[in-house]
């Protein structure tokens, strides 16, 4: 007797797609070890392709490939910060946060394998295309608070206060997404107000903005 369900149609990947199966798969991989212990077999292993293949792509090697997979990954999550600048303000630090949140929640590969340093690997474009994502957020926060030249003072706090999200981030991963975004979300947005109002009490710059902050509700 044979079965009368019908076989799957294979269905040819562009190269748009194909390019995006391996940077996904070599994503998974970094993030789970050392870039330089991930071969191209491995990559070529996990995507369910040739070794060739992954050349054709990739014909730098590797390296090629490990910068643009940070480079994807890092791309998508610089989207997360594009808040509209409507509203009061710890609202719409929230709504970034819970886009931040939902990439990691969803790329929680790609997401660890952005932020994983040290390797031998790293190179400076690697290195700064990790930057380029913090600055990006620093760079949003400050037009949300409509600071145009901030001191040094408060450009440290927000860039701590990023690092802070950062490691809260992969802790959370560790922690199986425990407690719940939604909490963890609040608790991100209190401690950027507790930040602020502790650089508040030695730098006026920081101080006017928390009352205006207040202000606003």
């Amino acid at each position: 007797m044979t079965s009368s369900a019908p076989t799957p149609a294979y269905r040819r990947l562009s190269v748009e797609e194909r390019r995006s199966q391996l940077l996904d798969a070599a994503l998974s991989l970094f993030a789970h070890r050392l870039p330089e212990d991930v071969s191209l077999d491995d990559v070529a292993e996990a995507a369910g392709v040739s070794r060739p293949l992954v050349y054709r792509y990739f014909p730098g090697g590797k390296q090629q490939l490990y910068e643009a997979a940070l480079r994807s990954a890092a791309e998508e999550l610089q989207k997360c910060f594009d808040e509209p600048r409507e509203g009061p303000l710890l609202p719409r630090l929230a709504r970034a946060l819970d886009r931040y949140l939902d990439f990691v929640d969803q790329h929680d590969a790609g997401f660890s394998a952005l932020l994983q340093g040290g390797s031998v690997v790293e190179t400076s474009r690697t290195t700064a295309t990790v930057d380029g994502v913090r600055r990006a957020a620093a760079e949003h926060i400050m037009r949300h608070l409509e600071v145009t030249d901030p001191g040094p003072r408060l450009r440290m706090t927000v860039r701590m206060w990023i690092t802070a999200v950062e490691a809260a981030s992969l802790i959370w991963l560790d922690e199986d997404k425990q407690p719940p975004a939604g909490e963890l979300r609040d608790w991100l947005v209190e401690q950027f107000v507790a930040v602020l109002t502790v650089t508040a009490r030695r730098d006026p710059q920081t101080s006017a903005l928390v009352e205006t902050m207040a202000a606003s509700g």
